[in-house]
Protein backbone atom coordinates (compact mmCIF):
# COMPACT_ATOMS: atom_id res chain seq x y z
CA UNK A 1 0.00 0.00 0.00
CA UNK A 2 1.19 3.59 -0.80
CA UNK A 3 1.92 5.24 1.76
CA UNK A 4 -0.63 8.00 0.98
CA UNK A 5 -2.84 5.52 1.21
CA UNK A 6 -1.91 4.68 4.32
CA UNK A 7 -2.52 8.08 5.72
CA UNK A 8 -5.87 8.03 4.07
CA UNK A 9 -7.09 4.87 5.82
CA UNK A 10 -5.71 6.09 9.35
CA UNK A 11 -7.89 8.97 8.91
CA UNK A 12 -5.65 11.98 7.18
CA UNK A 13 -6.81 14.03 4.40
CA UNK A 14 -4.11 14.79 1.90
CA UNK A 15 -4.61 17.51 -0.28
CA UNK A 16 -2.85 19.25 -2.66
CA UNK A 17 -1.69 22.64 -2.15
CA UNK A 18 -0.82 24.40 -5.78
CA UNK A 19 -3.52 24.42 -8.48
CA UNK A 20 -2.13 25.51 -12.31
CA UNK A 21 -4.45 25.35 -15.46
CA UNK A 22 -1.62 22.80 -16.30
CA UNK A 23 -2.27 20.70 -13.85
CA UNK A 24 -5.99 20.45 -14.77
CA UNK A 25 -5.35 20.25 -18.77
CA UNK A 26 -2.69 17.26 -18.70
CA UNK A 27 -4.47 15.11 -16.55
CA UNK A 28 -1.63 15.68 -13.55
CA UNK A 29 -4.48 16.35 -10.68
CA UNK A 30 -6.99 13.04 -12.11
CA UNK A 31 -3.82 11.06 -11.49
CA UNK A 32 -3.18 12.65 -8.43
CA UNK A 33 -6.60 11.74 -6.91
CA UNK A 34 -7.01 8.01 -8.45
CA UNK A 35 -2.75 7.31 -7.67
CA UNK A 36 -2.01 9.07 -4.77
CA UNK A 37 -4.93 9.43 -2.30
CA UNK A 38 -5.50 13.66 -3.10
CA UNK A 39 -8.81 14.47 -1.50
CA UNK A 40 -9.20 18.09 -2.13
CA UNK A 41 -6.84 20.88 -2.80
CA UNK A 42 -5.88 24.51 -1.27
CA UNK A 43 -5.09 27.59 -3.25
CA UNK A 44 -3.73 31.20 -2.96
CA UNK A 45 -2.51 34.58 -4.23
CA UNK A 46 1.24 33.09 -4.35
CA UNK A 47 0.09 30.01 -5.96
CA UNK A 48 -2.01 31.94 -8.63
CA UNK A 49 0.86 34.33 -8.84
CA UNK A 50 3.32 31.89 -9.84
CA UNK A 51 0.64 29.53 -12.27
CA UNK A 52 -0.25 32.82 -14.11
CA UNK A 53 3.21 34.29 -14.61
CA UNK A 54 4.78 31.37 -15.46
CA UNK A 55 2.78 29.97 -18.05
CA UNK A 56 0.68 30.99 -21.22
CA UNK A 57 -1.98 28.35 -19.82
CA UNK A 58 -4.22 31.73 -19.20
CA UNK A 59 -3.13 34.00 -22.02
CA UNK A 60 -6.26 32.60 -24.21
CA UNK A 61 -8.60 33.61 -21.59
CA UNK A 62 -6.90 36.71 -20.43
CA UNK A 63 -6.93 38.03 -24.03
CA UNK A 64 -10.65 37.15 -24.26
CA UNK A 65 -11.46 39.18 -20.43
CA UNK A 66 -9.07 41.77 -21.37
CA UNK A 67 -10.79 42.59 -25.31
CA UNK A 68 -14.61 42.37 -22.96
CA UNK A 69 -12.93 45.38 -20.98
CA UNK A 70 -12.50 43.88 -17.75
CA UNK A 71 -10.52 44.64 -15.55
CA UNK A 72 -8.73 44.64 -11.83
CA UNK A 73 -9.59 41.70 -9.80
CA UNK A 74 -12.49 40.93 -11.81
CA UNK A 75 -10.34 38.82 -14.53
CA UNK A 76 -8.80 37.70 -12.09
CA UNK A 77 -11.19 35.64 -10.16
CA UNK A 78 -12.85 34.27 -13.23
CA UNK A 79 -9.79 32.39 -14.15
CA UNK A 80 -9.82 31.83 -10.13
CA UNK A 81 -12.66 30.16 -10.40
CA UNK A 82 -12.91 28.76 -13.69
CA UNK A 83 -9.72 26.40 -12.39
CA UNK A 84 -11.62 25.92 -8.96
CA UNK A 85 -14.84 24.61 -10.70
CA UNK A 86 -12.75 21.96 -12.97
CA UNK A 87 -11.04 21.52 -9.27
CA UNK A 88 -13.91 20.48 -7.22
CA UNK A 89 -15.83 18.75 -9.67
CA UNK A 90 -12.82 16.25 -10.16
CA UNK A 91 -13.10 15.78 -6.26
CA UNK A 92 -17.02 15.52 -6.57
CA UNK A 93 -17.38 12.10 -6.35
CA UNK A 94 -15.14 12.07 -3.27
CA UNK A 95 -17.21 14.66 -1.66
CA UNK A 96 -20.37 13.22 -2.23
CA UNK A 97 -19.05 9.47 -0.88
CA UNK A 98 -17.93 11.37 2.24
CA UNK A 99 -21.44 12.98 2.95
CA UNK A 100 -19.32 16.10 2.16
CA UNK A 101 -16.65 15.61 5.03
CA UNK A 102 -14.09 15.97 2.03
CA UNK A 103 -13.30 16.34 -1.57
CA UNK A 104 -13.21 20.56 -1.41
CA UNK A 105 -10.94 23.21 -3.23
CA UNK A 106 -10.45 26.48 -1.06
CA UNK A 107 -10.21 30.31 -2.97
CA UNK A 108 -9.36 32.88 -0.91
CA UNK A 109 -10.81 36.36 -0.62
CA UNK A 110 -8.66 39.13 -1.50
CA UNK A 111 -6.17 39.73 0.95
CA UNK A 112 -6.36 43.50 0.90
CA UNK A 113 -9.72 42.87 2.88
CA UNK A 114 -7.46 41.42 5.67
CA UNK A 115 -8.24 44.25 8.14
CA UNK A 116 -11.69 45.04 6.87
CA UNK A 117 -14.68 42.29 8.52
CA UNK A 118 -17.59 44.27 6.49
CA UNK A 119 -16.01 43.79 3.24
CA UNK A 120 -14.44 40.47 3.78
CA UNK A 121 -18.60 39.04 4.77
CA UNK A 122 -19.63 40.49 1.49
CA UNK A 123 -16.72 39.37 -0.41
CA UNK A 124 -17.32 35.30 0.64
CA UNK A 125 -20.46 34.98 0.35
CA UNK A 126 -20.07 37.14 -3.14
CA UNK A 127 -17.52 34.70 -4.43
CA UNK A 128 -19.14 31.18 -2.93
CA UNK A 129 -22.51 32.51 -4.80
CA UNK A 130 -20.15 33.30 -7.68
CA UNK A 131 -18.49 29.68 -7.75
CA UNK A 132 -21.73 27.53 -7.77
CA UNK A 133 -20.04 24.54 -6.51
CA UNK A 134 -20.93 23.32 -3.08
CA UNK A 135 -17.36 21.62 -2.40
CA UNK A 136 -15.76 24.81 -2.60
CA UNK A 137 -14.52 26.51 0.55
CA UNK A 138 -14.21 30.59 0.88
CA UNK A 139 -10.58 31.34 2.59
CA UNK A 140 -10.62 33.82 5.59
CA UNK A 141 -7.91 35.04 7.46
CA UNK A 142 -8.19 34.23 11.63
CA UNK A 143 -7.38 37.55 12.45
CA UNK A 144 -8.74 39.95 14.67
CA UNK A 145 -11.00 41.22 12.12
CA UNK A 146 -11.40 37.60 10.32
CA UNK A 147 -12.72 36.36 13.24
CA UNK A 148 -16.17 37.86 13.23
CA UNK A 149 -15.88 37.81 9.32
CA UNK A 150 -15.85 33.84 9.92
CA UNK A 151 -19.19 33.76 12.23
CA UNK A 152 -20.97 35.69 9.88
CA UNK A 153 -20.28 33.46 6.66
CA UNK A 154 -20.87 30.53 8.81
CA UNK A 155 -24.04 31.54 10.09
CA UNK A 156 -25.09 32.89 6.09
CA UNK A 157 -24.32 29.13 4.70
CA UNK A 158 -20.66 29.76 3.41
CA UNK A 159 -18.34 27.04 3.73
CA UNK A 160 -15.24 28.75 5.84
CA UNK A 161 -11.46 27.25 5.38
CA UNK A 162 -10.02 29.48 8.46
CA UNK A 163 -6.33 30.44 7.50
CA UNK A 164 -3.26 31.96 8.65
CA UNK A 165 -3.67 30.43 12.16
CA UNK A 166 -0.13 29.59 14.10
CA UNK A 167 -1.11 28.70 17.70
CA UNK A 168 -3.52 26.90 19.75
CA UNK A 169 -5.13 29.98 21.17
CA UNK A 170 -5.71 31.43 17.37
CA UNK A 171 -7.33 27.92 16.56
CA UNK A 172 -9.59 28.01 19.58
CA UNK A 173 -10.43 31.16 18.43
CA UNK A 174 -11.41 30.37 14.86
CA UNK A 175 -13.40 27.21 16.30
CA UNK A 176 -15.19 29.17 18.75
CA UNK A 177 -16.31 31.64 15.85
CA UNK A 178 -17.43 28.89 13.99
CA UNK A 179 -19.36 27.55 16.64
CA UNK A 180 -21.15 30.33 16.82
CA UNK A 181 -22.13 30.80 13.37
CA UNK A 182 -23.67 27.20 13.86
CA UNK A 183 -25.49 28.24 17.11
CA UNK A 184 -27.03 31.08 15.57
CA UNK A 185 -28.03 28.47 12.60
CA UNK A 186 -30.08 26.52 14.48
CA UNK A 187 -31.40 29.31 16.79
CA UNK A 188 -33.44 30.25 13.82
CA UNK A 189 -34.29 27.38 12.16
CA UNK A 190 -31.77 26.88 9.42
CA UNK A 191 -29.48 24.07 8.59
CA UNK A 192 -26.19 23.45 10.69
CA UNK A 193 -24.31 21.27 8.58
CA UNK A 194 -22.00 24.16 7.13
CA UNK A 195 -18.68 22.96 6.99
CA UNK A 196 -15.15 24.57 8.41
CA UNK A 197 -11.78 23.30 8.19
CA UNK A 198 -8.74 25.51 10.77
CA UNK A 199 -5.71 25.52 8.87
CA UNK A 200 -2.58 25.57 11.64
CA UNK A 201 0.76 26.86 9.71
CA UNK A 202 3.77 25.04 10.76
CA UNK A 203 7.06 25.11 8.96
CA UNK A 204 7.51 29.14 9.39
CA UNK A 205 7.55 28.75 12.90
CA UNK A 206 10.76 26.72 12.55
CA UNK A 207 12.30 29.42 10.20
CA UNK A 208 11.52 31.95 12.34
CA UNK A 209 13.44 30.58 15.26
CA UNK A 210 16.13 28.61 13.16
CA UNK A 211 19.32 31.47 13.71
CA UNK A 212 17.99 31.96 17.54
CA UNK A 213 18.35 28.05 18.99
CA UNK A 214 20.57 25.59 19.02
CA UNK A 215 20.78 22.65 16.23
CA UNK A 216 19.01 20.00 18.79
CA UNK A 217 16.03 22.69 18.42
CA UNK A 218 15.77 23.60 15.00
CA UNK A 219 12.85 22.19 12.76
CA UNK A 220 11.01 21.12 16.61
CA UNK A 221 8.99 24.01 17.50
CA UNK A 222 6.34 23.92 14.38
CA UNK A 223 5.74 19.92 15.15
CA UNK A 224 5.42 20.99 19.07
CA UNK A 225 2.97 23.54 18.42
CA UNK A 226 0.90 21.30 16.16
CA UNK A 227 0.94 18.81 18.60
CA UNK A 228 -0.46 20.94 21.41
CA UNK A 229 -3.13 22.40 19.22
CA UNK A 230 -4.23 19.17 18.24
CA UNK A 231 -4.55 17.81 22.17
CA UNK A 232 -7.06 21.12 22.42
CA UNK A 233 -8.90 20.15 18.84
CA UNK A 234 -9.53 16.77 20.60
CA UNK A 235 -10.33 18.32 23.69
CA UNK A 236 -13.28 20.85 22.20
CA UNK A 237 -14.38 17.20 19.99
CA UNK A 238 -15.95 15.85 22.99
CA UNK A 239 -16.69 19.14 24.73
CA UNK A 240 -20.55 19.38 25.93
CA UNK A 241 -20.83 22.21 23.66
CA UNK A 242 -19.35 20.91 20.21
CA UNK A 243 -21.44 17.45 21.17
CA UNK A 244 -24.72 19.61 21.48
CA UNK A 245 -23.88 20.70 17.56
CA UNK A 246 -23.19 17.42 16.73
CA UNK A 247 -26.02 16.01 17.74
CA UNK A 248 -27.93 18.91 16.53
CA UNK A 249 -26.87 17.72 13.18
CA UNK A 250 -23.71 19.84 12.74
CA UNK A 251 -20.45 18.67 11.31
CA UNK A 252 -17.20 19.27 12.98
CA UNK A 253 -15.11 21.49 11.97
CA UNK A 254 -11.34 19.66 11.17
CA UNK A 255 -8.20 20.76 12.03
CA UNK A 256 -5.77 21.32 8.85
CA UNK A 257 -2.14 21.10 8.90
CA UNK A 258 -0.38 23.89 6.31
CA UNK A 259 2.76 25.07 5.23
CA UNK A 260 4.04 21.62 6.13
CA UNK A 261 6.59 21.75 3.24
CA UNK A 262 9.87 21.29 4.72
CA UNK A 263 12.32 24.92 4.56
CA UNK A 264 15.53 23.51 5.84
CA UNK A 265 17.50 21.76 3.09
CA UNK A 266 19.39 19.77 6.06
CA UNK A 267 16.15 18.22 6.88
CA UNK A 268 14.13 15.80 5.61
CA UNK A 269 11.53 16.82 2.83
CA UNK A 270 8.93 14.42 4.33
CA UNK A 271 9.60 15.92 7.83
CA UNK A 272 6.26 17.62 8.73
CA UNK A 273 4.14 14.25 7.29
CA UNK A 274 5.04 11.88 8.98
CA UNK A 275 5.41 13.78 12.27
CA UNK A 276 1.79 14.97 11.81
CA UNK A 277 -0.32 11.78 10.64
CA UNK A 278 -3.65 12.50 12.98
CA UNK A 279 -6.70 10.74 12.24
CA UNK A 280 -9.79 13.54 11.61
CA UNK A 281 -7.16 15.88 10.50
CA UNK A 282 -6.10 17.42 6.86
CA UNK A 283 -2.81 18.05 5.52
CA UNK A 284 -2.21 20.16 2.37
CA UNK A 285 1.02 19.79 1.16
CA UNK A 286 2.92 21.05 -1.94
CA UNK A 287 3.73 19.14 -5.41
CA UNK A 288 6.99 18.52 -4.59
CA UNK A 289 6.25 17.25 -0.94
CA UNK A 290 3.48 15.12 -2.24
CA UNK A 291 5.84 13.37 -4.38
CA UNK A 292 8.35 12.76 -2.07
CA UNK A 293 6.01 11.35 0.12
CA UNK A 294 4.55 8.83 -2.19
CA UNK A 295 8.17 7.80 -3.34
CA UNK A 296 10.12 7.51 0.06
CA UNK A 297 7.71 8.81 2.78
CA UNK A 298 7.00 6.55 5.66
CA UNK A 299 3.73 6.15 7.97
CA UNK A 300 5.09 5.40 11.44
CA UNK A 301 2.60 6.33 15.22
CA UNK A 302 0.10 9.00 14.94
CA UNK A 303 -0.12 11.94 17.12
CA UNK A 304 -1.31 10.86 20.71
CA UNK A 305 -4.39 12.54 21.43
CA UNK A 306 -2.79 14.67 24.88
CA UNK A 307 -0.88 16.04 22.98
CA UNK A 308 2.21 13.74 23.51
CA UNK A 309 5.55 15.30 24.73
CA UNK A 310 4.64 19.04 23.47
CA UNK A 311 5.05 20.57 26.44
CA UNK A 312 8.30 19.03 27.69
CA UNK A 313 9.60 20.53 24.40
CA UNK A 314 7.93 23.66 24.55
CA UNK A 315 9.59 23.46 27.66
CA UNK A 316 13.63 23.21 26.14
CA UNK A 317 12.98 26.18 24.25
CA UNK A 318 11.70 28.31 27.47
CA UNK A 319 14.99 27.68 28.48
CA UNK A 320 16.50 28.48 25.53
CA UNK A 321 14.29 32.37 25.69
CA UNK A 322 11.57 30.98 23.79
CA UNK A 323 8.76 31.71 26.70
CA UNK A 324 5.18 31.72 26.30
CA UNK A 325 5.44 34.98 26.21
CA UNK A 326 7.92 34.94 22.98
CA UNK A 327 5.52 32.35 22.07
CA UNK A 328 2.07 34.35 21.69
CA UNK A 329 4.03 37.29 20.56
CA UNK A 330 5.58 35.27 17.39
CA UNK A 331 2.87 33.47 16.65
CA UNK A 332 1.19 37.60 16.63
CA UNK A 333 3.91 38.17 13.98
CA UNK A 334 3.73 35.53 11.50
CA UNK A 335 -0.09 35.90 11.03
CA UNK A 336 0.85 39.35 10.79
CA UNK A 337 3.98 38.67 7.97
CA UNK A 338 1.59 36.08 6.27
CA UNK A 339 -1.10 38.38 5.90
CA UNK A 340 1.77 41.03 4.23
CA UNK A 341 3.38 38.19 2.24
CA UNK A 342 -0.29 37.04 0.73
CA UNK A 343 -1.08 41.01 0.09
CA UNK A 344 2.45 41.76 -1.82
CA UNK A 345 1.77 38.28 -4.08
CA UNK A 346 -2.33 39.97 -4.19
CA UNK A 347 -0.48 42.74 -5.91
CA UNK A 348 2.34 41.05 -7.81
CA UNK A 349 -0.90 38.71 -9.33
CA UNK A 350 -2.80 41.99 -10.27
CA UNK A 351 0.09 43.65 -11.80
CA UNK A 352 0.60 40.60 -13.84
CA UNK A 353 -2.75 40.24 -15.10
CA UNK A 354 -3.30 43.72 -15.75
CA UNK A 355 0.36 44.26 -17.79
CA UNK A 356 -1.08 40.99 -19.72
CA UNK A 357 -4.50 42.12 -20.48
CA UNK A 358 -2.60 45.25 -22.12
CA UNK A 359 -0.22 43.29 -24.26
CA UNK A 360 -2.62 40.68 -24.96
CA UNK A 361 -5.08 42.68 -26.23
CA UNK A 362 -2.60 44.67 -28.24
CA UNK A 363 -1.44 41.47 -29.83
CA UNK A 364 -5.18 41.08 -30.76
CA UNK A 365 -5.80 43.88 -32.51
CA UNK A 366 -2.40 43.97 -34.05
CA UNK A 367 -3.41 41.17 -35.65
CA UNK A 368 -6.93 41.37 -36.72
CA UNK A 369 -5.53 45.03 -38.24
CA UNK A 370 -2.73 43.12 -40.81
Amino acid sequence: MKTTQQLHELGQSIWLDNITRGLLINGTLARYINELSVTGLTSNPSIFDQAIRNSDFYDAAIREKALAGKSGEAPFFELALEDLRQASDLFRSVHDTTGGVDGWASLEVSPLLANNTADTIQAAIQLYAQANRKNLFIKIPGNKAGIPAIEEVIFAGVPVNVTLLFSREHYISAAEAYMRGIERRLAVGLDPKVTSVASLFISRWDVAIQAKVSETLRNRLGIAIAMRTYKAYRELLTSPRWQKLIDAGARSQRLLWASTGTKDPNAPDTLYLEALAASNTVNTIPEKTLLAFAEHGTVGRTLPLDGGNAEAVLAEFAQAGVNEAALAALAARLQQEGEQSFAKSWNSLMACITSKCAVLAQTHLGATKS
